[in-house]
């Protein structure tokens, strides 16, 4: 080997050993870690914040910008010039008067937000919930969470997104991508997003949906568990295919990474005092003082998102092995 050819062959294994160095350093950079934009990155105030987990922003090709005023799928309905979102309120004095003044600071919005609402979008796909939020409803939400484990992230976290009436002020949200829970096992409307197939069951998307946006190719989504999961929700029974595995990996990612970076938002769930997950609404002045992860239906008595199929302690356990 000439001389030139020796050089060459030991610049590149030095490179191949910085990039496995890189890499090896990604990998176990802990969530809620402040870094550079490497697409696994959620914003708040404007800063990025490892999440482990691939997170396309509003920015990004093909993300979904709630701060648009106009329709994204609809525009050629009707103009508008319509805002999805708006300013936390019910603020502290002090707090209240540095936004006001110069704009919200991290260790402000800090002090403010303390909850992490998981929702299912009831739409299938996160392309569907996005214009079902931004064509439809005029609604927004911090994070969409599609079937293949995609993270979008629409809004900064300073905004106060509106997917959870009283909760808006001090929450975060997110919307998993799910068709819903049904009164029945079999119920008509949930075969419309179901089959079987030889390995089991898996959720298709209806013809309706066209494009369902789904960033994996050819992604095929499947149930963790294998049958539908009954519960009961505000005491009425339930039955709902449960998420992909892709989502609760996501899902754990994010919720680590959100507790990290918003040290209110305990890795805990409302409770019965037995320790069981509660499955009913909180009280007012009860939801407000909570600090952690609640459900939709926590939030509001007419809601049962994200369902009965809702892994609450598996979670956990996931997120709090992330966040240690």
């Amino acid at each position: 080997m000439s001389s030139r050819s020796k050089r060459s062959s030991h610049r590149l294994r030095a490179a191949c050993a910085l990039g496995a160095v890189a890499l090896l350093a990604l990998c176990t950079t802990l969530p809620g870690t402040r870094l550079d934009r490497r697409g696994e990155e959620l914003v708040a105030c404007g800063e990025l914040f490892h999440v482990g987990s691939p997170v396309v922003l509003w920015t990004d090709a093909g993300g979904y910008d709630a701060y648009r005023l106009e329709k994204r799928f609809r525009a050629a309905e009707q103009p508008e010039n319509k805002a999805r979102y708006g300013l936390r309120g019910n603020l502290p004095e002090a707090i209240a008067a540095r936004v006001a003044q110069q704009g919200w600071e991290l260790a402000d919005l800090q002090q403010v937000v303390h909850q992490f609402v998981l929702h299912f979008d009831a739409a299938g796909t996160s392309r569907r919930c996005f214009e079902i939020l931004q064509d439809v409803r005029n609604l927004s939400v911090h994070f969409m969470l599609d079937v293949d484990g995609t993270i979008y992230q629409t809004l900064d976290l300073k905004e106060r997104a509106w997917h959870a009436t009283i909760a808006n002020d001090f929450a975060i949200g997110i919307e998993i991508a799910h068709p819903g829970a049904w009164s029945a096992p079999r119920h008509a409307d949930m075969m419309r997003w179901y089959e079987r197939d030889e390995q089991g069951w898996r959720m298709k998307f209806p013809g309706f949906l066209g494009d369902p946006g789904v960033r994996t190719p050819d992604f095929v989504p499947r149930p963790a568990r294998p049958e539908p999961v009954q519960g009961k929700v505000h005491g009425k029974d339930l039955w709902q295919f449960d998420y992909t595995p892709q989502q609760y990996r996501a899902l754990a990612r994010l919720t680590a990474a959100l507790s990290k970076v918003f040290p209110r938002i305990r890795l805990e769930v409302p409770r019965n005092p037995d320790g069981t997950v509660r499955t009913t609404a909180l009280p007012e002045a009860e939801l407000r003082a909570f600090e952690g992860i609640v459900g939709h239906l926590h939030v509001q008595s007419n809601k049962v998102d994200p369902g009965p199929a809702m892994d609450w302690e598996g979670l956990l356990r996931q997120a709090r092995s992330l966040r240690d």
